[in-house]
């Protein structure tokens, strides 16, 4: 399990990145309505998973969805898997989000469930590293965690040649504007339904 920090930080040049990040226009992204159903393969984001459950997708992400193939990150597996111990068993939904998630989990295919080698997880670090610096965000809000699993997404989805879907726009953004190679398509939630998750 050997790491080259030396070429990830050639690649990633860290120290040269000093300007504050700014989340850039919408007309600078690329969004699920835009895009044909049909075309290259998807790597999902959890916000995806999350949004599906709880009937928040605009149908531009459905149609992506149904007609593009999807991969999936172990790192949405344990996002989605927290739920188990995090959720109190005495509330009254519990059940059936449990219920809900361990339906989600069931239908991911093994073969398309990835989990990111220590490659992605040292090159991950510096970028999460890199979107915290220059985000200039509070420490201690939990921002650094959230962003190694984004970071982590983002890597995988460049290691299969996959576009990341999110409706984690801000992140998203910030990532590719890091490593614009990594392609990313963007939506926003429309109302659903509440859910404990």
């Amino acid at each position: 399990m050997a790491f080259d920090l030396r070429s990830a930080l050639r690649s990633l040049k860290p120290q040269k990145l000093v300007a504050r990040l700014e989340r850039r226009p919408d007309s600078d992204l690329s969004w699920a309505g835009d895009e044909p159903p049909v075309g290259g393969v998807l790597l999902l984001d959890t916000s995806v998973y999350l949004d599906v459950l709880q009937g928040r997708t605009p149908e531009a992400v459905d149609d992506l969805l149904t007609y593009r193939l999807c991969h999936h990150s172990a790192v949405c597996l344990a996002e989605l898997t927290h739920v188990f111990g995090r959720l109190n068993p005495a509330h009254k939904t519990t059940k059936t989000v449990l219920k809900a998630v361990n339906e989600t989990i069931e239908d991911i295919p093994a073969h398309r469930l990835h989990a990111p080698d220590a490659t992605a997880w040292g090159r991950a670090g510096v970028v999460a590293g890199l979107l915290f610096r220059l985000g200039h965000l509070p420490k201690g809000e939990g921002h650094e965690r959230r962003f190694l699993n984004d970071a982590l997404i983002h890597h995988q989805a460049g290691l299969l040649g996959a576009t990341v879907l999110t409706g984690n726009i801000r992140d998203f953004d910030y990532l590719n504007q890091l490593v614009p190679s990594v392609r990313v398509i963007f939506y926003r939630t429309v109302a659903g339904s509440l859910s404990q998750i």
